[in-house]
């Protein structure tokens, strides 16, 4: 992935030509009087779109339901909650 400077007056001027760099995977670094003030970076895929990337070229098998929640991975005693434990501990 590349990464390039420009200003702001020449990325107005060759837009197009910048947005089609990003389109290729280059990242664009916008600076103000020679200083860095923003950046344009590509869009990443959705984690549903890798999993389903993944699963066409055979590296995972996944049907496309969605996973159920995880069980906690604390249970306490006495019908308290996580919450509520730490709220009392503070006092």
């Amino acid at each position: 992935m590349t990464q390039t400077s420009v200003g702001i007056r020449e990325l107005k001027a060759q837009l197009s030509r910048y947005m089609r760099q990003v389109k290729a995977g280059a990242t664009l670094v916008i600076t103000e009087r020679g200083e860095p003030v923003g950046r344009i970076v590509p869009m990443s895929p959705s984690a549903e779109e890798r999993l389903a990337m993944l699963a066409r070229v055979g590296l995972v098998a996944w049907s496309g339901s969605k996973l159920p929640p995880p069980a906690p991975a604390v249970h306490t005693r006495g019908g308290q909650t996580v919450a509520g434990l730490l709220l009392e501990d503070r006092e």
